[in-house]
Parts: C-alpha cells; structure tokens; sequence
C-alpha cells in the first residue's frame, strides 16, 4: 500500500467514529476541549488496536490462501464500505439513551469498541496484501482521535446534519482503497 492509501484507510476508518462523536457533542451542552480530546483518545487507541488484532488473525490464515489474498482484501473493503453506505442512509433510531452512561468510561470504550469492528476486519484484509500494518494503526489510531475530536467539538452545532454524510463517505474510500489494491495485484 502506498502513503496516500493507507492515510485514505486511516481517514476511512475514522469517519463512523467522526460520526459517533458528532452524535455525542450534539448531545452534550457544551463540550470542553478535554472532553473532546479524553473521547478521542479512548476512540483513537481502540481503533488502532483492532486491525492489529485482525491482521493477527489473518496472517494465521495467509497461507492457506495466498492465490486469492487480493481478492479477498476487496471484498472485505467492498462489503464494509457497502454496510457504511448502507448504514448513512438508516434513520437514527428513535429510542431515547441514558446520556450519563454514553459519555463515561465504559460507554465510550463500548461505542469505540462498535464502531472499530470494521477496522478489525480490516485487519484481517490486510493481512493477505504486503501492508505495514503498525504504521497502518498508527494512522488509524491518530487519524480517529483528530476526527473524534473534532466531531466532539462540532457536535454540538452540526449535530446530525453531518453525521451520516460522513460515514457514507468513508464507505465510499474504503471501496476506492479496495479497489487500488485489487489494482496493485492485478497489474503487478
């Protein structure tokens, strides 16, 4: 994977976070840059931890089916890409949330935690194509805590209007950055 792919891939995987955040800084009265920054960085380790743990995964698989590896990395990022396309175009739903629990500890860990499953899969994708995948979590990682901030802080005067548009965008990259590695081995 090229420089440009892999900071595309981090900004992808930020953009369900990003929206997340934007949703929490709605629902907050007043979001303080600490705030913002505490919830990026609980976003920005777990979204940086979960490819590591999918490449694992995939790299225990890698030999059993190296022939198909780039197509298999595809249709990973195709299917994610297609689900968060899928998912900007779902109303929110309506139910009504216990804010003191979205915004402590375990809550954040539990939505950074659900909206990292697809850096986990991921993970696993690149772990068929020659990817560094600790360079690739760092981007992840810093490209979610800068994103998750920002949405935090934005939250509040954007709130939904945003929020939807830009998972669908990050769908629409992880199906671009899917499509430049079926390129790359193909071509090669």
């Amino acid at each position: 994977m090229n420089p440009i792919s892999i900071l595309l891939l981090g900004f992808a995987m930020s953009t369900d976070a990003f929206a997340a955040a934007i949703g929490k800084g709605a629902a907050m009265a007043k979001p303080r840059l600490g705030q913002a920054m505490r919830v990026g960085l609980i976003f920005g380790v777990i979204e940086a931890i979960t490819p590591v743990v999918g490449w694992l995964l995939g790299k225990g698989a890698a030999r059993y089916i190296e022939a198909w590896d780039h197509w298999i990395a595809f249709g990973l990022l195709l299917v994610l890409g297609l689900h968060m396309i899928w998912n900007g175009f779902k109303p929110d739903p309506d139910e009504p949330v216990d804010e003191a629990k979205k915004h402590g500890l375990v809550g954040l860990a539990i939505t950074g935690l659900s909206t990292s499953i697809d850096a986990l899969a991921v993970g696993v994708g690149l772990a068929f194509v020659d990817t560094p995948i600790a360079l690739v979590a760092v981007v992840i990682g810093l490209c979610t805590f800068g994103m998750v901030t920002l949405g935090i802080m934005l939250g509040h005067a954007l709130g939904a209007m945003v929020g939807k548009r830009a998972e669908m965008l990050g769908g629409v990259i992880l199906i671009g950055v899917g499509a430049v590695i079926l390129y790359e081995h193909l071509s090669a």
